[in-house]
């Protein structure tokens, strides 16, 4: 799982390491750019409750795999972008595969472990994001320097190898990954017992006092709290994903392979961040103050960035800020979640991500706006952190039980 999200979010973001490249070649201003990295996301919103729908039906093994092995073939289609056009209608395409990818994982997790362990769970599984940022960095710095190879752009060469590994991984996934603890070999049968029953408890605890179907996770004014929490956060996490590189050359001037390594830095923090954050989040049963405390770091972090203008003090801003937004993941997904079960945690979560997926397309294309018009990133970052200071107030307001504590070896 840890692996496919690796994959899955590198070939979300590595079009902001391609525009280093790609906008001058293809003479795309920040406002196009901003929104063809942003449009991945209508198309991701629109089919992502209906595939986490069709998972809980046919299984994440077969549904997995078909997400892995699309999304892979339409992320090394984005070599073939030649104007604003096929960069916009590849990127809603790619968003459309990979719908349901995340919210069908979160709702996997669910079959696994218990509510009181599932932030420290969350945390590592999210923890990703930050590794692929740390991985994709330096290999996509270095793929841009591949132009001229086979007569290809280095732009291109990164979108056509970065493809690749999901293509893969989808038919090792269809081999290998298990529906549920039922039918994981690796564990014996009074193992599986255990979980059963762990999780049948908190069934019915759900049952009781949450939202166990489609009509429960719609109609719920707490799913919908959660939503909005999450397109706060989301805003500022994919404003600065796919902008982080340009940001970076901005006040650098360095080379394309320097920004790469540089980029990681920001991540390298965010996930130890995130860990450190998920584990505390488990000890102490706390979910609320955690992802309020996190957001208001994040919001922080780039109000520093904003003013900073020494380079070296702007990385560290940037880092602290990812730091921030990236921890409150753990504790948010875990905190959504222990309100649902059933059929209402497949469509719950999905509808949470989805609509807070919308400030993915929001972010990158607001930054393109305010960029487009300034001439630097200083009022863009500013209006960024305005999100997750809004996530962070609303949290804080949420009426949320404190759940009984997982032992550091526990799970």
């Amino acid at each position: 799982m840890f692996l496919l999200y690796i994959v899955a979010y590198l070939d979300r973001i590595n079009v902001g390491f391609a525009a280093l490249q790609l906008n001058e070649a293809l003479k795309f201003d920040p406002a196009v750019f901003g929104l063809g990295a942003g449009i991945f996301f209508v198309g991701y919103f629109i089919f992502e409750v209906p595939s986490n729908l069709i998972m809980e039906r046919v299984g994440a093994r077969i549904w997995m795999a078909r997400i892995l092995t699309t999304w892979g073939v339409i992320s090394s289609a984005m070599m073939f972008v030649r104007g604003p056009w096929t960069f916009y209608t590849l990127r809603f395409l790619l968003g459309v595969a990979e719908a349901g990818f995340f919210p069908g994982m979160i709702l996997y997790l669910t079959y696994w472990f218990p509510a009181e362990a599932r932030g420290r769970a969350v945390a590592r599984f999210m923890t990703a994001t930050a590794i692929a940022g740390v991985v994709g960095g330096p290999v996509s710095g270095a793929l841009l320097e591949m132009s001229g190879a086979a007569g290809l752009a280095g732009w291109q060469w990164l979108f056509l190898i970065e493809g690749l590994p999901a293509v893969i991984l989808g038919f090792v996934t269809l081999m290998y990954l298990p529906d549920g603890p039922r039918n994981a070999s690796w564990l014996s049968t009074a193992e599986k017992a255990w979980i059963a029953s762990r999780l049948e408890e908190e069934r019915k605890h759900v049952f009781e006092h949450g939202h166990h179907t489609l009509r429960d996770a719609i109609g719920s004014s707490r799913v919908w709290n959660f939503s909005l929490i999450y397109f706060a956060i989301i805003m500022s996490f994919y404003g600065v994903s796919f902008w982080l590189p340009q940001i970076i050359q901005s006040f650098s001037g360095l080379s394309n392979l320097m920004v790469g390594f540089l980029s990681a830095i920001p991540y390298l923090a965010a996930s130890f961040g995130m860990v450190v954050i998920g584990r505390s989040s488990d000890r102490t049963g706390d979910r609320r103050w955690h992802v309020a405390s996190s957001a208001l770091a994040g919001a922080v972090g780039l109000i520093a960035a904003a003013f900073i203008k020494a380079p070296a003090g702007e990385l560290l801003a940037l880092a602290f800020a990812a730091v921030g937004i990236w921890g409150t993941l753990g504790p948010f997904w875990a905190m959504s979640s222990q309100f649902l079960s059933g059929t209402g945690a497949a469509a719950g979560i999905a509808l949470i991500n989805s609509v807070g997926n919308l400030g993915g397309f929001l972010g990158p294309y607001l930054v393109g706006l305010v960029r487009s018009r300034t001439e630097n990133f200083t009022v863009a970052l500013l209006t960024l952190a305005l999100f997750p200071l809004l996530g962070a107030i609303i949290t804080s307001t949420l009426r949320v039980q404190k759940l009984r504590t997982a032992g550091p070896d526990n799970f």
